[in-house]
């Protein structure tokens, strides 16, 4: 089909290389503007407009798909579908529904659960123990068209928002194909989704990534993992020159009781309410991730130590 694509992060390169192997006639690709990024904070495109630019594909930045004369050029492609895969924007009617064929989202839960921006990084947070990737006709309410296809995937205990939506990419990006030839041939079947179990996957607030260590052990271990890499949950430890910032990046939630933040042994377990987390892989301010050993050989703390 000739397909128009909409994509902006790494999570969406996966399912456009899935759709150009498969044979689609990708006519353009929008994505969100270049951005600030890296320590640099120069301008840079995002993940799929480098993609796509490297492999010769027409590429379209607009700030905005509700600008007419957007709209009138989208439509102007003449398009059988369109693919969208965390795109980053809201989409109008005449967008959606300019494509012969429809508008089609691929989405990282398991809906109605999860509408929104943020659907990995809550699922973990919850401590689901079951999620998925769906490919959805898009229309106007928020991811509340109907499934065409959908696959389920485990949540370990040990995983990261980060590590989950590999998974769910690779999945996805499969899924995504095989669903397009059922739409191509005429076969696709789409069921609309539960009235009830709806929830949204809100966009992660700053003031969630602080550490609470008064909080239950089970629930910062699910903060750290679902937060994991990005934006990073943290906690402060005392410094020569003040407080120093920490990510936490993979965590154990475990039984030991201590007073809520107060390290417990030499191999960085925290006290917490309920219980206790193990830190297994941390990264300081200006360093990369590191395992909680080689983390300690840098900067010793003790059990009795607080952490902030």
């Amino acid at each position: 089909m000739r397909l128009a694509f909409l994509g902006t992060p790494e999570f969406a390169v996966i399912s456009l290389a899935a759709v150009l192997e498969a044979g689609h006639e990708v006519a353009c690709v929008y994505t969100q503007p270049p951005a600030p990024r890296g320590r640099g904070r120069k301008l840079a495109p995002s993940p799929v407009h480098a993609f796509a630019e490297s492999k010769g594909l027409a590429v379209r930045t607009p700030t905005s798909m509700r600008e007419p004369e957007v709209a009138q050029a989208f439509e102007a492609l003449a398009l059988d579908a369109a693919v969208v895969v965390a795109f980053g924007q809201i989409l109008p009617r005449e967008v959606i529904e300019a494509p012969a064929r429809g508008t089609f989202n691929l989405h990282a839960s398991l809906l109605p659960r999860w509408r929104g921006a943020a659907p990995i990084q809550r699922a973990i947070m919850a401590g689901d123990k079951i999620t998925g990737i769906q490919v959805m006709r898009l229309t106007e309410g928020l991811d509340e068209g109907p499934i065409l296809a959908e696959e389920r995937l485990r949540i370990d205990a040990l995983d990261t928002a980060g590590a989950l939506q590999g998974r769910l990419g690779s999945a996805g990006a499969q899924l995504l194909v095989r669903t397009l030839a059922a739409i191509a041939s005429g076969t696709a079947v789409e069921t609309p989704q539960s009235a009830e179990g709806v929830t949204y996957a809100k966009k992660i607030r700053p003031k969630e990534a602080r550490i609470l260590w008064s909080k239950p052990a089970a629930a910062i271990d699910r903060q750290i993992r679902g937060l994991s890499p990005h934006p990073g949950a943290w906690f402060e430890v005392p410094g020569e020159r003040g407080p120093v910032r920490v990510k936490a990046l993979l965590s154990r939630a475990e039984d030991a009781d201590g007073v809520p933040g107060e390290i417990l042994d030499e191999a960085l377990l925290v006290g917490a309410a309920g219980g206790s987390v193990r830190l297994l892989e941390v990264q300081r301010e200006g360093r990369g991730p590191q395992a909680a050993a080689e983390f300690l050989r840098g900067f010793p703390l003790r059990p009795g130590d607080m952490l902030g």
